[in-house]
């Protein structure tokens, strides 16, 4: 049993405790982990190759991976997440939108065809949202009230995205990533999590994970990046978020946790090198990471907060 007296040493036995609670207390901070269930040969990298007329010619694959997922998750202590599932898959795989329910996630949508916003029209998105948002809840049973839009793209080319949402039943979305990039961006949007008026009524956004170096946004959050820096610096920048008290979002795909996944021949190689980047080291990077950090549905982390 530890007596504490006072006199002197006092003093130095709360600074010790304080620095321990002020480095460690990213442990009880809960934060988003989310998941983009599209296959490879979805992705916007291969966009310009595969068209939509082929997908049906691959072979598919992201059930397989969104199972491989759901059992890391159960393995790391029924780990909840949030699934982003793409309209086509759960058209093609409706058992698999079930078995994420089943296994006590919350469905969101992330669209029906993967195209990118910016490339609709506003009626074009609003039907997109509408028709992939029923679908979900037929099959899920649950309220779709979340949605992330295909590589990110609500920009400042979509001022309207947010109303629209609002005005088709969602109340959260985490389409908005505060970086520079040649697909999408927006990098003088908050960096936090934060409430967004719209004509419509609020929405709640939910950016990606970024850290801000040398007064950059360098992006932490998963996905590519997630495969580009080596984890013990991802954890150093996703920690220096939870220090500071604030929950951050994780994102990943089904096909970053298959590397014997098809190649897509005549892709160019900016697209490649973006997609195969150490897809072998996805698993065993993600297993450490359930294993440091706290994790919810992204809808819970407001209760937390």
């Amino acid at each position: 049993m530890l007596v504490v007296s006072s006199g002197p040493q006092v003093p130095a036995l709360i600074s010790h405790f304080s620095f321990l609670i002020s480095h460690f207390s990213f442990v009880f901070v809960f934060n988003a982990f989310t998941i983009d269930v599209e296959d490879y040969f979805q992705v916007g990298a291969f966009a310009k190759t595969i068209p939509v007329s082929d997908w049906d010619k691959w072979e598919f694959r992201a059930e397989a991976g969104t199972e491989k997922i759901l059992q890391i998750l159960e393995d790391a202590g029924g780990v909840k997440g949030t699934f982003f599932i793409l309209g086509w898959v759960a058209d093609k795989a409706p058992q698999l939108v079930k078995r994420i329910v089943e296994s006590g996630h919350t469905v969101a949508s992330h669209g029906f065809w993967h195209q990118l916003v910016y490339t609709q029209s506003e009626a074009e998105f609003r039907e997109d949202v509408r028709t992939t948002r029923k679908m979900l809840q037929d099959l899920s049973g649950q309220p779709v009230v979340s949605y992330r839009a295909p590589a990110f793209t609500i920009t400042k080319k979509t001022p309207w995205a947010h109303r629209v949402l609002v005005e088709e039943g969602y109340l959260y979305d985490s389409s908005v990533f505060p970086i520079h990039h040649d697909l999408h961006g927006n990098p003088d949007a908050p960096t936090r999590i934060h409430r967004i008026e719209t004509e419509a009524g609020p929405l709640i956004e939910f950016p990606p994970a970024i850290v801000k170096v040398f007064g950059q946004n360098i992006p932490t959050g998963g996905g590519g990046y997630f495969r580009l820096f080596p984890f013990a610096i991802t954890r150093r920048m996703l920690q220096s978020i939870n220090t500071a008290g604030n929950p951050f979002v994780f994102y990943l795909h089904p096909w970053e946790v298959d590397p014997e996944q098809p190649r897509v021949p005549g892709a160019p190689l900016k697209s490649r090198l973006r997609h195969y980047l150490n897809l072998k080291r996805t698993v065993s990077r993600l297993k450490r990471l359930l294993q440091t950090f706290s994790f919810a549905p992204m809808e819970e982390i407001l209760r937390e907060m």
